[in-house]
């Protein structure tokens, strides 16, 4: 795929940019320059991770995502709740007060991501026990990381699980589900509507997953969402249980809850885009205990930190440990039997394949030749990285240079 037709999820609101540094900074990719004035986002470079809205005061950086009333074109409409939405509402001791205020706001099913979650752990751990994996492996849920690794750590590609996220496996079986309890129903009739704590789903929705072709038709914010289901959700009212997930699904939510459902102690759980960043470094470099399995999750505290949630994320953690402690541990545990072998739903045979942004020409010789160039101006520069030129640090203005898009003038201390 390259990155013309990669479809992203976050965008740039010019009119709002000031052209200050702070997503410059904090970018963790090197994805964005100060142009004219104003940021400008490579594509090639971005993996929607929304760093840079979190960061903006100006609110010049974007999710998009589509709104509920996407939904209205399907005859049957089917919610899949991510689990960091239960997180999201104060004092909830029930789950079914969401599901059923997902009823009331117009979705005909509802498919909790969480039993999904559960499926994937138990597969996740028969996985594990495969002859001539390469480990560690590294979990496949969070679709920052992936594009991360294909970016700037190619390496590791094989070290990546190809096991789909609980979103993706929701999705199928939410579809096979209604289409047997309503044969009426052609496919087109049947829309998957995701909600989503952050945008990098959104553009995993868009563009697909290698070979496999996403099965959610819908992604929306799960900040949109909130809002509409507080005016639907009364405590006051019985509702009928309809939850199918655990102590297990609903740990997803936060960092370290999908590591911890493999039950045993041989994984190391990481969250925030740095954090992530430097344990993939480790491993590449051989640096790390010998563990089986490495959670990553780019947002803080895990997917409850993700940009399209309304509450902080520690906060939402929090309610979400109050939350599991009067469920099982899973609902969904399956026979010997049905572990025996990895449904083909649950897998994907291809990883997406992205240019590298550490490889500068697909010549050797001439990588050879610009990385010596990018070096000796590197050696020019005052090496303070204070981003005033419009480059994150001076190591990526001379890249900037070497590839033709800045120049030395650019330097605003050399040109004083």
């Amino acid at each position: 795929m390259t990155s013309s037709s990669y479809e992203h999820s976050v965008k740039l609101d010019v009119g709002r940019c000031t052209g200050c540094t702070n997503c410059l900074r904090r970018c963790p990719t090197e994805a964005i320059r100060i142009r004219d004035g104003h940021a400008v986002i490579n594509d090639a470079r971005c993996i929607d991770c929304g760093e840079c809205i979190r960061i903006c005061d100006n609110q010049a950086k974007k999710a998009v995502v589509e709104k509920l009333d996407a939904m209205e074109r399907f005859r049957y409409k089917i919610a899949l709740p991510a689990p960091s939405l239960y997180g999201q509402f104060d004092n909830l001791d029930d789950v079914d007060y969401v599901l059923d205020g997902l009823l009331k706001i117009g979705f005909d099913e509802v498919y909790e991501v969480s039993k999904a979650a559960e499926l994937v752990s138990a597969y996740t751990r028969q996985y594990l026990k495969t002859e001539g994996i390469k480990l560690p492996v590294i979990s496949s849920a969070c679709p920052v990381v992936v594009r991360l690794i294909a970016l700037r750590f190619p390496s590791l590609n094989d070290n990546v699980m190809h096991m789909l996220p609980p979103m993706e496996v929701a999705a199928t079986l939410a579809r096979r589900r209604a289409k047997e309890a309503h044969p009426e129903l052609l496919d087109e009739d049947i829309g998957v509507c995701f909600i989503s704590p952050c945008p990098a789903k959104s553009s995993y929705v868009k563009n697909g997953f290698g070979d496999h072709a996403s099965g959610v038709d819908v992604v929306i914010s799960m900040s949109d969402v909130y809002f509409s289901l507080i005016g639907k959700m009364s405590r006051d009212e019985e509702v009928v249980s309809v939850t199918e997930s655990g102590m297990v699904g609903i740990g997803w939510a936060s960092s370290g809850g999908e590591a911890t459902a493999l039950f045993n102690d041989e994984y190391l759980a990481a969250d925030g885009i740095e954090n992530v960043i430097n344990v993939l470094e480790q491993i590449e470099n051989g640096n790390i205990p010998k563990v089986k399995f490495i959670e990553l999750d780019a947002c803080t505290a895990g997917c409850v930190g993700g940009v399209l949630t309304v509450q902080n994320p520690y906060i939402a953690k929090t309610r979400l440990q109050s939350l599991r402690r009067y469920l099982p541990v899973s609902k969904n545990f399956l026979s010997e039997e049905e572990l025996e072998y990895i449904p083909e739903l649950y897998m994907f045979d291809e990883l997406p394949v992205y240019e590298p942004i550490t490889q500068l020409s697909r010549n050797m010789a001439e990588s050879m030749r610009m990385m010596a160039d990018i070096q000796k101006l590197r050696n020019l520069l005052p090496g303070i990285d204070c981003g005033a030129c419009g480059s994150p640090s001076c190591r990526a203005l001379a890249e900037d240079i070497v590839r033709g898009k800045s120049s030395l003038d650019d330097c605003k201390i050399l040109k004083k």
